[in-house]
């Protein structure tokens, strides 16, 4: 994907031209881009730059989220072709950890699995660690995913970990999200089969890694 076409793609995401952005995504599907590139060089690069915009003060919250819910409209065009891979009887439960309501990135990751030929199970914002274990008992995934954006959050991360060990101790976790551009991983290495994932590539990586197995 070239640059510049990224960049009229941003342009028109914060200025809230929805159509347009609507159109890049068409047309780029016309030519089968791969949705993983989709994601990764227009969805997750734009959406990294709008919150670096929005630290710096360029653009507001109101611009932000907007932003946001003019991806996820996106993400919803691309949700016929996430379903064209064979299943492979595999399922990943994808949540935010209690207390953060940046959900956007989850979904991508969700989707990431549904590509991938996964049952991907997207719970949502601001899951209480209670109702993501009970979730995760009955459904016993293959691979669990969860979301941090917000540095603060950390001990809601840590809780929902040592819960997640306490009670599925070796089913595979995925951790990711902004807030480790501060630190934290530190955290992550405390558990056992727990790994931080930096994008959509680290994850495509780690399912391509698992399929070998």
């Amino acid at each position: 994907m070239n640059d510049s076409l990224y960049q009229n793609y941003f342009s028109y995401l914060i200025k809230g031209e929805k159509n347009r952005c609507k159109q890049i995504v068409e047309e780029l599907s016309l030519k089968n881009t791969a949705v993983e590139r989709i994601y990764t060089d227009l969805f997750q690069r734009s959406l990294y730059q709008v919150g670096e915009y929005w630290e710096l003060n360029r653009i507001s919250v109101a611009t932000e989220h907007m932003a946001t819910a003019i991806t996820e409209n996106m993400m919803i065009q691309l949700q016929p072709r996430l379903f064209t891979t064979e299943r492979t009887g595999k399922k990943a439960v994808v949540a935010c950890v209690a207390n953060e309501y940046h959900q956007v990135g989850a979904k991508m990751i969700a989707d990431v699995f549904e590509m991938n030929g996964w049952d991907g199970y997207f719970i949502g914002a601001n899951t209480p660690t209670e109702e993501l274990i009970r979730f995760l008992e009955t459904q016993q995934p293959d691979m669990i995913g969860l979301s941090l954006s917000l540095y603060f959050n950390l001990q809601e991360l840590k809780t929902a970990l040592e819960q997640i060990r306490n009670k599925l101790p070796d089913t595979p976790v995925v951790v990711g999200g902004q807030a480790f551009r501060w630190g934290g991983t530190e955290i992550i290495q405390q558990f056992n089969n727990v790994e931080y994932l930096s994008g959509i590539d680290a994850l495509q990586e780690l399912i391509n890694k698992n399929a070998r197995l």
